[in-house]
């Protein structure tokens, strides 16, 4: 075993080292473009295919029926996946058209102190609510987590700033042109405004009392693990909705206290969320109003 590692690496050049790191930089590259966008829950429902392709193989189990099957849908599966993968292909490639040298070795936002900045963004995103809430201006504001949203960022406006109190308000100003759509918070930065969100999977079960900003958060949270903060531009009640279920009635301390605990990981803290939507909140499931 040793002589044949021995020879393996006596083989390798200097030109495979250079094309493996190559390959390695395209493949990280191509897996950062996918996060963007829904590619990511296509691309794993085909691994999973996969696994399932290999333990029914006759070499495993020998699922004869599964494998028949299988290997009539990988014939076809090249065509199938430049099919599925039309839209989120397209905005690869004219994203990749649009790189140039000073980008393609950026690796993104890197924060020295990333927990001071969501709790400096936090803060920010409480007094603003809080004053959107006191004039009743309607506002929606997407939190970003895990997966990626940037399909609505690209139909949004995008900006890359701190987040203040002062943008936020200006952002949500009445007829102005980004106050209609979502502001998107990545990082701990804004990432964008006059985003727009999908619609909720069942409408038809979302109670009727709900305006379009409401069900625009409640499709966003079903869709992706975002945090969504809504506020009533009728009553300029706070809402936030998360996993297609909506809460209501925060004031900026129940918010804040809500982001923390969420948004900053403390293993010393623990933060109990019942208790927190069980203070002046109407829960609403996402669905019906109780």
């Amino acid at each position: 075993m040793i002589l044949r590692i021995a020879s393996v690496i006596s083989s390798i050049r200097i030109k495979d080292i250079i094309d493996i790191l190559l390959m390695t930089y395209i493949i990280y590259k191509g897996f950062k473009l996918v996060r963007e966008t829904k590619a990511q829950q296509l691309i794993t429902g085909i691994f999973i295919i996969l696994v399932i392709y290999f333990i029914a193989s006759p070499s495993v189990l020998d699922l004869r029926m599964m494998s028949y099957l299988l290997d009539n849908f990988f014939q076809v599966g090249l065509i199938a996946l430049v099919v599925v993968f039309q839209p989120e292909l397209r905005r690869i490639l004219e994203r990749v058209g649009r790189t140039n040298v000073k980008t393609v070795f950026n690796s993104g936002y890197r924060a020295d102190n990333v927990t001071q900045n969501w709790a400096d963004a936090i803060e920010v995103i409480g007094k603003a609510v809080e004053q959107l809430s006191e004039t009743a201006t309607g506002a929606l504001i997407v939190i970003e987590r895990t997966n990626r949203l940037g399909e609505q960022i690209e139909n949004g406006t995008v900006l890359d700033c701190i987040p203040s109190v002062q943008i936020l308000g200006n952002i949500f100003i009445k007829n102005t042109p980004l106050h209609d759509g979502a502001v998107i918070i990545r990082n701990a930065r804004i990432i964008a405004a006059g985003c727009f969100l999908p619609t909720p999977q069942k409408e038809e079960r979302i109670n009727k009392q709900l305006g379009s900003r409401h069900r625009a958060a409640i499709g966003m949270s079903e869709n992706s693990d975002a945090i969504i903060i809504v506020v009533s531009e009728e009553t300029g009640t706070v809402s936030v909705a998360e996993n297609g279920e909506l809460t209501r009635g925060y004031n900026k301390e129940s918010l804040t206290t809500y982001l923390r605990s969420k948004l900053i990981p403390d293993t010393n803290r623990d933060v109990n969320i019942i208790s927190i939507l069980k203070s002046g909140k109407e829960h609403i499931n996402g669905r019906k109003k109780h």
